[in-house]
């Protein structure tokens, strides 16, 4: 059984907690995650590392309310406990070498993010960061990144706080002024990432992205994270739980990877509605 030692709600939607795993946080690092169960009987979920304090033991971890775990997990209070926390597991962000970075995040995708900023800040690398949210009220982490960046640049797609607009736009702006980076990394939703990429290409600047499909046992046993990626004009099929997170964002198939993980949407929102009967039904006893 894993401890919360805190909780905070970002946004309505987003909640971030903190776990006792001192196992996990003496070994994590940017860019991998976990895997939780709220429950014995609960399903397994993979969460993006946030952060970790070796001295405390614990491990930071930031996520949404989509499905019927995530809705449990929302109900925990500070000093309950979770059932099971694994990792660290997938591969750290390859940072290593990096003068120049520009860090493009979305929506809770900056969650994952961050961190990412923090490690290359902590090397001393110059760090750039776009983040973007659909409104100003489901904005996270804007001081967090100003202290781990040179420069940021905030965005809501309804101009609703700092700039309008979404992601690409001051990306596409920089570069066109001749801005240069070692590499673009960028965290996010799919299609953000897709046109991040696309934004990206014109420029031959390298770019990372993050990827965060559906996946169960963290092991590439399963095959439900599978990924297909083009490589020197050949399909192969790569797994993110072992192969990634991270990968050469010109070489996935974004349009497979939205088409695959559009496939549970309905179950999600099904699940997610039971979930929060029962919640209310137990409230009005």
């Amino acid at each position: 059984m894993y401890r919360i030692l805190s909780r905070k709600e970002l946004n309505p939607t987003v909640t971030q907690l903190e776990i006792e795993a001192p196992l996990v946080a003496n070994k994590a690092k940017a860019g991998q995650f976990i895997i939780l169960r709220v429950t014995e009987d609960g399903e397994r979920i993979p969460l993006t590392i946030a952060g970790t304090d070796r001295k405390t033991g614990a491990v930071k971890i930031i996520f949404q309310i989509v499905g019927s775990t995530t809705e449990k997990l929302n109900h925990k209070k500070q000093g309950e406990f979770i059932q099971d926390f694994v990792g660290p597991l997938g591969n750290p962000t390859d940072i290593a070498g990096k003068k120049r970075v520009c860090i493009v995040g979305g929506g809770v995708g900056c969650a994952i993010a961050l961190p990412v900023a923090q490690a290359c800040k902590e090397q001393g690398t110059e760090v750039v960061s776009i983040i973007g949210f659909r409104n100003k009220d489901l904005l996270i982490l804007e001081d967090e990144f100003k202290a781990a960046s040179e420069k940021l640049v905030v965005m809501t797609d309804d101009g609703s706080y700092a700039r309008h607009g979404n992601v690409t736009v001051p990306l596409k702006e920089m570069l066109e002024a001749g801005e240069k980076f070692d590499e673009i990394i960028t965290i996010g939703p799919l299609i953000m990432m897709k046109f991040v990429t696309l934004t990206a290409k014109p420029f031959g600047v390298p770019v990372t992205a993050s990827m965060n499909p559906i996946m169960i046992d963290g092991t590439g046993m399963c095959g439900c994270c599978r990924l297909t990626l083009n490589q020197d004009g050949k399909r192969v099929t790569r797994f993110a739980c072992v192969d990634g997170p991270d990968f050469n964002a010109y070489e996935i198939d974004f349009d497979e990877a939205m088409s695959r993980g559009r496939m549970y949407i309905p179950f999600e929102r099904k699940a997610h509605e039971e979930t929060c009967n029962l919640f209310k039904k137990a409230e009005e006893v």
